[in-house]
């Protein structure tokens, strides 16, 4: 059987007896522009859609230099804090007639180039991306393209373009400044990829929490290297193995802490009666789990909101430079559950004493 001809702006025109130019106009929503008849723009109406007449979106492209779509580049699509940033820039750019471009880097620079590339090739209209590094030579490709780009809950050093982050130093910093005001003086991290300026920043507040209380540092106590329920299992169950162990850990995603949560309850560990935990990111979840957690809340809402705003304002004014160093950081908010316990001052130097001795 042979496959029926696609119809084309052309083939409407030939059946309705009018000019190519009147049937582009009706079907991109000119027709009062052009003054023609909303009897005639709604016989047009029908009978392309009687006929299946679907626009050849790269062909008009090519044509205008603009294809309203958007590329979309996130680290992880499992991870509910990225997914939640990706559903708001969707609907955001949906409202504004716009589709989005989705690609998943998975964590790796090579994924990130890959999804670049891809993205380039689709000939979007602007690009938001969620880095996976501290520097990218194809990210700094993009702003000498001149295509219009925004960077989101992560930032990269010297890179000269509108950016959206959370304020993770700050986060941390009240985080352990509150396991602190709980009497608590040994405290894990399990941080995440190491060259991310999300990771730096917490790990830099955690530093600072101990430097300002005075609480001598053990940079042993520092460990992991990506934001993945894995790491989070895995460096829990070290630590837990500790002849002395911290009274406290300090997660530095949500996958992380669900990792960590996981280990406890495996070595028969009770949180917070056994060991304190703090997550970073709020959950839908948090507040229901058999401990409700304690955490550090982004505002994805706004961070997708804004980073969808601040790539509109790139599309639309391409060539205005002073709109390159456009940052913006959101605030963190500490949401205080059942997670940490408050330990008993004399129970802690008793405990200190029986290990010393232990140890002599």
């Amino acid at each position: 059987m042979k496959k029926k001809a696609r119809a084309s702006q052309k083939t409407i025109a030939n059946s309705l007896g009018c000019s190519i130019s009147t049937v582009s106009r009706v079907l991109s929503g000119q027709y009062v522009k052009y003054r023609i008849s909303a009897e005639k723009a709604n016989l047009i109406l029908k009978t392309a859609e009687d006929m299946g007449y679907v626009p050849d979106e790269l062909a008009r492209s090519l044509k205008t230099n603009k294809s309203n779509t958007i590329g979309l580049i996130i680290p992880d699509i499992a991870n509910p804090h990225f997914a939640s940033i990706a559903k708001i820039i969707e609907n955001e750019a949906r409202k504004a007639g716009y589709s989005i471009v989705l690609s998943d880097s998975q964590e790796s620079s090579e994924g990130e180039s890959e999804s670049i590339r891809l993205l380039k090739s689709r000939r979007v209209d602007g690009i938001i991306i969620c880095p996976v590094g501290s520097i990218s030579i194809d990210i700094k490709r993009i702003i000498q393209l001149n295509i219009p780009l925004v960077v989101a809950d992560r930032t990269i050093k010297g890179l000269k373009c509108p950016f959206v982050v959370s304020d993770n130093y700050r986060g941390a910093l009240e985080a352990v400044r509150h396991l602190i005001q709980m009497n608590h003086r040994s405290i894990a991290c399990i941080q995440g990829k190491i060259d991310t300026s999300v990771n730096e920043e917490r790990v830099r507040g955690f530093k600072d929490a101990h430097a300002e209380s005075s609480i001598p540092l053990d940079e042993k106590l520092i460990v992991g290297d990506n934001f993945g329920k894995r790491n989070g299992y895995i460096w829990t169950k070290i630590i837990l193995k500790q002849n002395s162990r911290p009274t406290a850990i300090l997660g530095l995603s949500n996958l992380i802490s669900l990792g960590a949560i996981k280990a406890i309850y495996e070595n028969g560990l009770s949180i917070p009666d056994d060991i304190s935990l703090i997550c970073f990111d709020e959950q839908p979840y948090s507040a229901y789990m058999r401990t409700p957690m304690t955490t550090i809340a982004q505002q994805t809402n706004e961070i997708g909101q804004i980073a969808f705003n601040l790539l509109m304002s790139k599309i639309k004014n391409v060539s205005h430079s002073d709109r390159n160093q456009d940052g913006v950081i959101i605030p963190t908010e500490l949401i205080k559950r059942d997670s940490v316990l408050k330990l008993d001052v004399e129970k802690i130097d008793i405990d200190k004493n029986q290990n010393f001795s232990q140890m002599n």
